[in-house]
């Protein structure tokens, strides 16, 4: 990839990644705030706002949004995650302002109509509903919120139906003002761009965004624990974890190494035993996540309730053993998989722009995937190891 950075006297960063085969590009604006940047009584806050801005502008109604990006074929989206939120376009090469003005409109100047944020705090309870009706994604709220409790890494990004009809047009303005700032922001091209027009349009789009950067979010506090429920499903659902690492931690990519070779394919060993050899589950897998100061590792299974006294003692086995045993075999398979994904995700320049914009926020500069890559291919047996014995040291939690 040849991402070039330049940074704004605002101190709004702006990254391009030429792709000279194309003819479209991808473009977005990030922020370094997500849900972990709220307070208690604004819980599902930076989920709201995201939703908001499409809603209307000082220039825009709502539907002119949509029919303004529609008509030159191109599209929008937004994703709030834990830490940092996204606004993104996909259009043609020549749409590009465009694409710049209206991310910059509903960022700098949404207008939070009172109609249209009541209808859209009724969308999210209805989306708050359907998570609640989806037991294998609620498995995982759950999950963390036992492993995080009592702090806004714990909560869900939805928020819940009654803390999302208590916000208000104050509350998304003081979220806006406190956290849209031009030093957390990073406005990201991938595609068929040139760098000096889009640090051109960039500077002149966005320069109503604050300056300055806006406050970090208090440190995680991983605890453990145990939450279970029992309702009239066909299936139970089980997820366990254990403290994971940060994603600037020394050993984060012995760590991911560990989750796939342990749960990350077919070939995994908890595949491989559970479901292969055992057939104590339809589904299982592992996963490791990383913020900005901590992480979660762990295992998701769904299966029959008469076999719920076998899973977790053959889970934990399963993992004991990896991290004494795992060679050379499945490291370097584990290895492959993690390569391979990235690059094959990053063919697309709507991922090469979000890969670009996650990890300028997380690191403060853009990641070259040869340098990513170098990483995951340094990763020894006995790393792998280890980072799974270090993984398994930690209270559990089990959701």
């Amino acid at each position: 990839m040849s991402a070039r950075l330049t940074v704004l006297p605002s101190g709004l960063s702006v990254i391009t990644d030429r792709m000279p085969e194309l003819g479209t590009a991808a473009v977005g604006v990030s922020f370094s705030a997500g849900a972990r940047s709220e307070a208690a009584e604004e819980h599902g806050l930076a989920h709201l706002l995201e939703h908001m801005a499409f809603k209307g502008t000082a220039r825009r109604s709502a539907r002119e949004i949509a029919e303004e990006i529609e008509q030159v074929g191109g599209d929008l989206n937004a994703a709030t995650g834990v830490e940092q939120t996204g606004y993104s376009a996909r259009v043609l090469a020549q749409d590009i302002p465009l694409a710049l003005d209206i991310l910059a409109d509903i960022v700098v100047e949404p207008r939070f109509d009172p109609e249209e944020l009541k209808r859209e705090k009724n969308v999210i309870v209805q989306e708050i509903g359907g998570v609640e009706d989806t037991p294998d994604d609620l498995v995982f709220d759950w999950l963390q919120e036992t492993a995080f409790p009592s702090q806004a890494l714990g909560r869900s990004i939805l928020g819940t139906p009654k803390s999302v009809c208590g916000l208000d047009e104050k509350a998304l303005r003081g979220f806006r003002e406190r956290c849209y700032r031009a030093k957390d922001a990073v406005v990201v091209a991938a595609g068929a761009v040139e760098h000096d027009a889009v640090v051109a349009e960039a500077a002149r789009r966005f320069e109503g965004l604050p300056a300055g950067e806006g406050e970090k979010p208090a440190p995680a506090r991983y605890a453990g624990g145990d939450r279970r429920a029992r309702r009239d499903l066909e299936q139970l659902h089980v997820a366990l974890a254990f403290e994971g690492r940060a994603y600037d931690a020394d050993d984060v990519y012995a760590a991911q190494v560990f989750a796939n070779l342990a749960g990350g394919g077919m070939s995994s060993r908890l595949f491989q035993e559970i479901r292969e050899e055992r057939g104590l589950a339809y589904t299982v897998n592992a996963f490791h996540w990383s913020y900005a100061d901590a992480g979660l590792f762990g295992v998701y299974a769904g299966l029959g309730a008469d076999d719920a006294a076998d899973i977790l003692p053959v889970t934990l086995d399963v993992l004991a053993e990896a991290a004494e045993t795992a060679d050379e075999r499945e490291v370097e398979r584990a290895k492959a998989q993690m390569k391979a994904g990235l690059l094959m995700s990053l063919e697309q320049p709507a991922a090469r722009a979000d890969h670009h914009a996650r990890h300028h926020l997380a690191f403060g500069r853009p990641l070259d995937v040869a340098e990513t890559v170098a990483k995951i291919e340094a990763v020894t047996v006995e790393e792998a190891r280890a980072a799974g014995r270090r993984l398994l040291s930690s209270a559990p939690t089990l959701a």
